[in-house]
């Protein structure tokens, strides 16, 4: 009997561990394995014994799994459960079935397919593959990856960096952890893919201490495949967990030994980046992309997706919803489906009202808005973004006034406090935005924080302060009613 259990951080938050020890108390025979996360959170502990699935699975559960009398969680085989068999995986093909720091798994399962064809091409082909698959930074405004890596493969310098941002703050985001803890070799694989198309020969991985477990396998996964990706040479740092070091340029200061604080534009870090040299800053998701685009090639990427949004977007849905976890799909799907087709709409049954898509600086949009298809020119005609794929539900019961007012209080928690506009315009938005629930001048404070809102979207060094106004300015002209 082979018994699979995730030793993913959310299932061990769960109970998995106590779960593995009573299966190989009451199963001595068994071979217990220790998998990644299909992704099903709800479902964790979610155990497959098999090829068949069950879950939530407790310690007192065991008994009656091995015994064949646990109908009441069987789930079947994992891979035709419709939350599985509905999605396009290609960042995620490895979820729920492979030992993350196997070598001989990743291997058997496509592993440095990517590299190998990379390393038989010159930079030139590997960056013109990456801009023929259409892959833009999964996060952010979505820059096109080829169009970065192209300006740093032409830029004069004898030493070039690879930043891999894996500062994973936005809320309701577990995506780069989730690949980090289960798919390690394919982020480094990615890596060292754009060491060879840049002409860089040493990488960072730079991960917020809040992830304890996704630092241990990087830096395990790093070592254990040095002699593979060598020449190229990765390195792992652990940020504080300041969310403005997601900034591409605080994120630099901080590998460097410096404050966390925002750098002014120009120059670009692909001219000038990490300690002064040419640098191409991408976040985990974008290269752990990469291996896909060079193993198969760009067109079978390209041909998912719609418009300029090219491939697919492990979609992370999160809050008050009743089927939480990763959904990775190709671009295109609305987000009323997400929210109500695939993640089962909220957890305590009361109406949807709201969905935050794009972290805490995301807009909130209402069901009316639903129809809105899940790309990053949809959400931008709409005053909204994508950003890290992060959606968090939000039933009937919300406040969005005391949303908005968290809005500006987070930012100025957050701020680095190098600009005006963000530093001090937070802090005079959250007061203001507490004399309106207050109710003290409503219509000239709701048109002072509107104004406010503008100044902080043009005048602000970053996309903190700049960001920040997506969610009160929806909360304010979405839900009204809440600010009267």
């Amino acid at each position: 009997m082979r018994i699979l259990i995730s030793d993913d951080a959310l299932a061990l938050a769960c109970g998995a561990d106590a779960v593995a020890q009573a299966f190989a108390a009451a199963a001595p025979d068994a071979e217990i394995v220790r998998v990644s996360s299909w992704g099903m959170h709800w479902l964790e502990p979610l155990v497959e014994i098999d090829g068949k699935g069950y879950g939530p699975v407790m310690p007192v559960d065991v008994a009656a799994i091995l015994a064949g009398k646990a109908d009441d969680l069987s789930i079947g085989r994992i891979e035709d459960h419709p939350f599985i068999a509905a999605q396009t995986r290609l960042t995620f093909a490895r979820a729920g079935k492979t030992r993350p720091l196997s070598l001989a798994d990743y291997e058997a399962t496509g592993g440095w397919k990517g590299l190998r064809a990379a390393q038989a091409m010159e930079p030139e082909q590997i960056v013109e593959a990456v801009t023929a698959s259409g892959l833009r930074g999964r996060g952010g405004a979505g820059f096109p990856a080829g169009i970065k890596w192209k300006t740093v493969l032409e830029a004069a310098g004898g030493r070039k960096y690879i930043v891999c941002n894996a500062d994973e703050g936005d809320s309701g985001t577990f995506a780069d952890r989730m690949l980090m803890e289960g798919d390690p070799y394919v982020l480094i694989e990615g890596l060292a893919i754009a060491g060879l198309a840049t002409g860089a020969r040493k990488g960072f991985i730079y991960i917020r201490s809040e992830y304890p477990h996704a630092i241990a396998k990087m830096e395990a996964a790093v070592e254990r495949s040095r002699a593979i990706i060598a020449p190229f040479d990765i390195e792992v740092r652990v940020g504080a967990g300041a969310y403005v070091c997601g900034e591409e340029t605080s994120l630099l200061n901080s590998i460097e030994g410096k404050r966390g604080e925002v750098r002014a534009k120009p120059p670009l870090p692909a001219h000038k980046g990490l300690f002064g040299c040419p640098t191409v800053i991408n976040n985990v998701l974008t290269l752990a992309a990469v291996p896909f685009v060079l193993a198969e090639g760009p067109e079978a990427y390209a041909n998912y997706g719609m418009g300029r949004s090219r491939g697919t977007m492990p979609i992370q849905l999160a809050g008050n919803i009743r089927y939480g976890g990763l959904f990775e799909t190709a671009f295109g799907v609305t987000l009323g489906e997400l929210v109500d087709a695939i993640g089962g709409g909220t957890a305590s049954g009361r109406p949807v009202r709201a969905a935050q898509v794009g972290g805490p600086l995301g807009a909130y949009f209402p069901p009316s808005l639903f129809d809105t298809a899940f790309d990053y020119e949809a959400f931008a005609a709409r005053d909204g973004l994508i950003g890290h794929g992060g959606v968090v539900v939000f039933d009937d019961s919300v406040d969005m006034a005391a949303q908005a007012k968290f809005a500006m209080e987070f930012c100025a928690i957050e701020s680095c406090g190098k600009c005006t506009p963000c530093r001090l315009g937070s802090t005079r938005g959250m007061e203001t935005i507490e004399r309106i629930i207050a109710g003290e001048d409503v219509a000239a404070n709701i048109a002072l924080v509107e104004d406010l809102c503008e100044t902080m979207k043009s005048g602000s060094l970053c996309a903190l302060g700049g960001f920040t106004p997506y969610p009160v300015l929806s909360a304010l002209h979405h839900f009204p009613e809440d600010f009267r």
